[in-house]
């Protein structure tokens, strides 16, 4: 079909960056890994949950759990994401101490793809799984965001056979699942953004080529604004945003970790499938542009224009201080890597 994802770009900050180790790469090198950063009282800690291995085939795809932390520079294993297989295209969000990892999909011997309805929950304090209730609409591919330390957010994906325009929101307060507006362009997977406030952003990903006989999925140029209603969390103001820096671009990370900006890095201008090939049967390759939108002045920013070893397949961005950490991901040549860099983005007022 159409994913690998979302390994992982992170944001993370560190207060003293001179005086944090080097940071150990991944213990196996991992694409479209989903991540998520949690705080563990003065230590910040990065989760790596499933994702898949160099050999980019099926039976290389994990359920492994990897934890990174950042006084150590060192990386341990968890308890593996609960079921016999690993998933690819998973969200996951950190919030009141535990972690949400959402959908994803999964790959069979004859190469056949199912998503997931899974709800996964990890407390990192425990060490323990429990299960959460399903997606109302599976969903892999999604953009994921979490409004008022209360309800997180799926935004479009892919569902088993087609791209969806919906907007699921899970309410952790009450352990239940609401439907929000939907998105009003072109439903799209590998799609990519993130939230401040009550601000929701997304860009690009892939759709449907409604011209017959043409490539399968073929990248999106289109970036909206959702603005959720203060009083009704299921309510969206939808609006459209010009062109971002940069080409269109499938699974860029994203992420926040600020009061105003969501930045996005990396990504292919290339739709392809999970082993790094474009569905027009061209090897894909990863864009150097980062870039971030402001949400105070509702205009786009350029970060870098040429980062020195880019990456695609990423499936989260955690922000910080400016501070840029990816995880992983597939570099140049399709290559997947278990690389951990540090970016620093530009201070800006």
């Amino acid at each position: 079909m159409r994913k690998l994802s979302f390994l992982l770009v992170v944001l993370v900050s560190f207060a003293n960056a001179t005086d944090q180790p080097k940071l150990s790469p991944l213990p196996t090198p991992l694409s479209n890994n989903a991540v998520a950063m949690w705080r563990d009282g003065k230590d910040l800690k990065i989760l790596s949950f499933m994702g898949i291995g160099p050999k980019k085939t099926w039976d290389d795809i994990t359920n492994q759990t990897f934890q990174l932390g950042l006084k150590s520079g060192k990386w341990e294993e968890k308890r593996p994401v609960p079921g016999t297989v690993g998933r690819l295209a998973a969200s996951a969000i950190y919030l009141n101490d535990q972690v949400f990892v959402f959908g994803g999909y999964v790959v069979d011997g004859r190469g056949g793809e199912t998503t997931l309805p899974d709800l996964n929950v990890f407390v990192p304090i425990e060490n323990r799984w429990y299960r959460g209730p399903d997606i109302p609409v599976p969903v892999d591919d999604s953009v994921i965001g979490v409004y008022r330390d209360r309800y997180i957010y799926l935004i479009g994906g892919w569902s088993n056979t087609e791209a969806v325009r919906d907007v699921q929101v899970y309410d952790t307060d009450k352990n239940q699942w609401l439907k929000a507006t939907p998105i009003p362009g072109t439903a799209v997977f590998g799609h990519a953004g993130g939230m401040v406030g009550e601000t929701i952003v997304y860009v690009d990903g892939a759709y449907r080529n409604p011209s017959a006989g043409g490539v399968k999925y073929i990248a999106s140029d289109e970036c909206w604004m959702g603005k959720i209603d203060k009083k009704d969390a299921t309510k969206i103001e939808w609006s459209k945003l010009p062109a971002h820096p940069g080409n269109a671009r499938y699974r860029i990370a994203a992420g926040t970790g600020e009061k105003d900006r969501i930045y996005f890095s990396g990504g292919s201008d290339n739709p392809y499938n999970y082993n790094g090939i474009g569905y027009n049967g061209q090897p894909s390759e990863p864009s150097p542009v980062t870039f971030a939108f402001n949400v105070r002045s509702g205009k786009w920013e350029t970060i870098s224009e040429n980062a020195p070893e880019p990456t695609m397949d990423n499936r989260g961005l955690i922000v910080e201080n400016h501070e840029l950490i990816t995880l992983g991901g597939m570099e140049k040549g399709q290559q997947v890597t278990g690389k951990v860099r540090v970016v620093k983005a530009a201070s800006q007022k």
